[in-house]
C-alpha cells in the first residue's frame, strides 16, 4: 500500500508544482518534505517561505496518512495550523491519524526544518466515507480504478 499511495500522492499536480514530496504513508502515518525554493518566498526580498506552502505541505501529508487508512478518496474538511517560526530552509512534515471513523478522520501533523526547528504544528479533518462512486476528484476515465492505490 505504502509504494502505491507514495507514488499516487507524488503524481498530485499541486503537489509537483511546489515540489512536495510524501517519502512515506502506510498504517496512519505519513511523512514529506517541501524543498526551499525562491519561487516559495512571501516577498520579493525577504528569505522566509509563504505560509501557503507551509500550510499545503500540512494538508498533503495529513491526507496521506488517512489516506492510508481509508484507501479512498478522503477530501480535507478543515485544517488548523500554527504557525510557531519562520521557514527558510527545506520542511519535512510527518503526520499521524489521532482519530479514524466511519465519516470523519482527524489528523495531527508536525512540521520542522533541517535544523529540527519545529515550523508549524497543524490538525486536520477528512472525509472518509459517503462519496459514493462518483466524485469530484475523480477523472471519468479513472473511476473504475480508483480503489487501486495499492
Amino acid at each position: 500500500m505504502a509504494t502505491g499511495l507514495t507514488e499516487l500522492f507524488n503524481q498530485m499536480p499541486y503537489a509537483e508544482l511546489l515540489g512536495i514530496e510524501v517519502t512515506d504513508a502506510g498504517e496512519g502515518y505519513a511523512e514529506g518534505v517541501l524543498p526551499f525554493k525562491d519561487e516559495l518566498r512571501s516577498n520579493p526580498y525577504g528569505e522566509v517561505a509563504h505560509g501557503g506552502a507551509t500550510y499545503a505541505l500540512a494538508d498533503t501529508i495529513g491526507g496521506a496518512a488517512v489516506i492510508s487508512l481509508t484507501e479512498d478518496v478522503s477530501p480535507t474538511i478543515d485544517m488548523r495550523i500554527d504557525y510557531l517560526a519562520p521557514v527558510k530552509t527545506d520542511i519535512h512534515a510527518t503526520a499521524e491519524v489521532i482519530r479514524h471513523g466511519s465519516s470523519v478522520s482527524m489528523a495531527h501533523v508536525e512540521i520542522e526544518d533541517d535544523e529540527g526547528t519545529r515550523v508549524a504544528t497543524a490538525q486536520g479533518t477528512y472525509k472518509t466515507g459517503g462519496q459514493g462512486e462518483k466524485t469530484d476528484w475523480d477523472g471519468e476515465e479513472n473511476r473504475e480504478n480508483r480503489h487501486s492505490v495499492d
